[in-house]
């Protein structure tokens, strides 16, 4: 529904907004890791033509920073960077001033001539050496008796496997407008959730929630990062209130590296117990993740190891480790990703330790029911996943013994991993509008940052009400709208979808309600239940000829609309056990000399449940193994621990896959839904489709060399 907007340039993202009587702000960021700014000389850049002012700690804004209930997403550990309130520098790119400029090239050159003084001290951002002894709360988990269980072993396995630091450059960069009316402010963001953003800037100004409106009509991509609220949002509130302008901020390449959080680096140390026939009786997962200093960020890395096998002894450690950096975040598949990729990549060297077929050892440890709670599974197709996969692929066809298969000097190795990403489900809320023209308004103030939201729920609101496509309109993007969640964790179509689904329904049946009690409707004392709408028309199922459009009946009734709120609400109970599962199988080529890896074709199997959009699907589905193959291969963002800087931010040398990188990829889906998700059947697709990509090139890259590589991405050092 949004193409044409985005091809024609017409598609209007947070920067691209012309708000009457905008200027500019540009962020003067620190250049050290940690420390004091013992002083701050603006004179040069004030004496600049169009300069507004700058603005820093030495001003003492006063901003609120009360307690935000709301702010669930946030980490629950540590406080959330104060931004201008004290002279302390926590990390390398920390907003130390701003600079407000009537246009943007001023601002920019302004910037520049900040001065800025520093006592500096020795910054830790080193995950590998930094020490034990941490402040932070760890978590940890124990079933059975798995140091017993691994004494016993018939084959034990003891590896440790590490994953880079990932950016998400996405391609819009951040940024904010902000307005303030009076005490009321209005903001153009990119966001992942409109009502966060509303709250964090009331908590921090110290206002009422209802006196901020975020607008966010277009992402252009996210992957996690615009799911909290950042500095800049703020820096851009804070200098419109100073100035009494509207100001536009608009976050650089490089500072989206420091500004807006990442994919933190893992040490993932794993020991593993089965018997001699493939069957496992323990784990033991030792997990230390980055964190910043002031706050103390976690994700899902747990789960899988409690719940993807059945393993009755399993016992996990879960440590951040605080360093001068700033906060780490959500990234697609946070958390089961860095865990997948640990515990698919041991099960493919025990698999070969024990002579056993990767997937036939994925099979014999298939659970029945879900090991962590005991709760049946709402769906777990995972076997059929792969065994799909297996026979779409030709894995029968594959020589299990590595380095056996050659096109000239290229190693060709294939290898596969399953995957697995919870079904989030929340509370949602639509707004919809049946017009008299017999068109339809639906309204949601949830994002859209790639996967499609415009479409599929125009999809389901006109399919609900027998409308054509092109008479449904649907609006996000608005705080103002019917409250939505977080625009993340692949759950907008659970909770937005059904509440439009629930909307949309009742909007339909009160429309028919309407008809068969009006004396003046041929559809006058039918019975509801055998009306039917196909086209805008209600008509008797059977009897397309005994009806009347929407139109007709509303003129008749002088009605100008008809308006419904449509609601989801998650099921209380906790009867099920709730995921969606994946199977990825990948062929790689290394040359045997240069140790290069090359992409030769991937394949996805996936168990989401109902799938409302075949096309958006495969978009996704797409998308995610390429930004797998990143991590696998290129990804990984490299710090100069020296004083933090990070030396590679920016897309010349913080390396992403092109098209020339990317070959054949297919998707497949089973058919199904999932009764027990949502009233609409669907399960949530945009985080599994990048779980398990990077474990199937590892195990791919050791069947073609024989060399086994535990750390992403596996770069051509590794192979040489």
């Amino acid at each position: 529904m949004d193409g044409r907007l985005k091809v024609t340039g017409q598609a209007e993202y947070t920067a691209d907004h012309d708000i009457d009587g905008v200027v500019h702000a540009v962020i003067v960021d620190s250049t050290i890791a940690r420390g004091r700014v013992t002083g701050i000389d603006a004179r040069a850049a004030n004496a600049q033509r169009g300069v507004l002012g700058v603005i820093s700690h030495l001003d003492k804004p006063k901003l609120a920073y009360r307690e935000n209930q709301g702010a669930w997403l946030d980490p629950s550990v540590g406080e959330r960077l104060h931004v201008f309130q004290d002279d302390r520098v926590r990390f390398f790119g920390q907003p130390v001033a701003v600079v407000v400029a009537r246009t943007l090239e001023a601002a920019q050159h302004a910037a520049d001539l900040v001065k800025v003084s520093y006592d500096a001290e020795k910054p830790s951002t080193d995950l590998t050496g930094a020490p034990e002894n941490d402040p932070l709360p760890q978590q940890n988990y124990a079933r059975g008796k798995p140091e017993e269980a691994l004494a016993s072993a018939e084959v034990r396995l003891e590896r440790t496997y590490r994953l880079a630091r990932n950016h998400h450059n996405a391609m819009e960069p951040h940024a904010t407008i902000a307005r303030w009316d009076g005490d009321k402010l209005t903001v153009w963001d990119k966001t992942q959730w409109t009502l966060g953003a509303q709250g964090e800037l009331a908590a921090v100004f110290g206002i009422p929630s209802e006196n901020v409106r975020v607008i966010s009509p277009f992402v252009g991509g996210a992957f996690g990062n615009a799911l909290r609220t950042w500095p800049h949002s703020t820096l851009a509130a804070l200098a419109a209130r100073a100035i009494g302008r509207p100001v536009k901020l608009l976050l650089t390449r490089e500072q989206l590296y420091y500004g807006v959080g990442f994919r933190p680096a893992y040490e993932y140390g794993l020991r593993l117990g089965s018997t001699r026939s493939g069957r496992l009786t323990a784990a033991v997962h030792r997990v230390r993740g980055e964190t910043s200093r002031y706050e103390q960020f976690t994700e899902g890395v747990m789960v899988p190891g409690q719940m993807h096998y059945a393993t009755p002894h399993v016992r996990q450690a879960y440590r951040t480790v605080p360093l001068d950096v700033n906060t780490p975040t959500f990234m697609r598949g946070p958390g089961y990703s860095t865990a997948v990729f640990a515990m698919e990549s041991a099960l493919d060297e025990l698999a070969h330790e024990l002579g056993v077929d990767p997937i036939e050892l994925r099979l014999r440890n298939e659970p029945e029911e879900d090991p962590s709670n005991g709760l049946p599974f709402s769906t777990r197709r995972l076997r059929e996943c792969l065994r799909v996969g297996a026979r779409e692929f030709g894995w029968h066809r594959r020589n299990p013994r590595p380095r056996s298969r050659r096109d000239g000097d290229w190693l060709i190795g294939t290898g596969m991993a399953s995957g697995v990403y919870d079904t989030l489900r929340m509370r949602s809320e639509a707004r919809v509008r049946l017009e008299s023209d017999g068109t339809a308004l639906v309204q949601a103030s949830t994002s859209d940052m790639g996967p499609g939201t415009y479409t599929s729920v125009t999809q389901l609101a006109a399919d609900a009400l027998g409308l054509t496509m092109r008479t449904v309109r649907f609006e996000l993007g608005d705080s103002t709208f019917a409250p939505s969640p977080p625009h993340g964790g692949s759950q907008t179509m659970a909770g937005v979808g059904s509440a439009v689904q629930d909307g949309c329904d009742k909007l339909r049946q009160e429309a028919i309600k309407l008809a068969v009690e009006d004396e003046r409707s041929p559809l006058h004392g039918v019975d509801a239940g055998d009306v039917v709408v196909r086209g805008g028309r209600l008509h008797v199922q059977g009897n397309p000829a005994r009806g009347e459009t929407y139109r007709q009946l509303l003129a008749r009734h002088g009605r100008t609309h008809l308006e419904t709120r449509g609601t989801f609400t998650p099921a209380g109970d906790d009867r099920y056990s709730m995921y969606a599962y994946s199977a990825v199988f990948a062929e790689v080529a290394v040359d045997r000399r240069l140790g290069l890896v090359r992409m030769r074709r991937m394949l996805g199997v996936y168990d989401v449940g109902r799938i409302i959009s075949p096309k958006l699907a495969d978009s996704q589905a797409l998308g995610g193994m390429v930004g797998g193959i990143g991590g696998a291969l290129l990804e990984h963002t490299v710090t100069d621990h020296r004083d933090g800087r990070i030396v590679n931010a920016g897309l010349a040398d913080y390396l992403v896959p092109v098209n020339a990188d990317i070959p054949d990829l297919r998707a497949v889906y089973l058919d199904g839904k999932d009764p027990h998700a949502d009233p609409i059947g669907v399960k949530g697709l945009g985080e599994v489709v990048q779980i398990g990509v990077g474990p199937a090139i590892a195990n791919a890259v050791f069947h073609a060399t024989g060399r086994r590589v535990r750390d992403l991405p596996i770069t051509a050092e590794a192979l040489l």
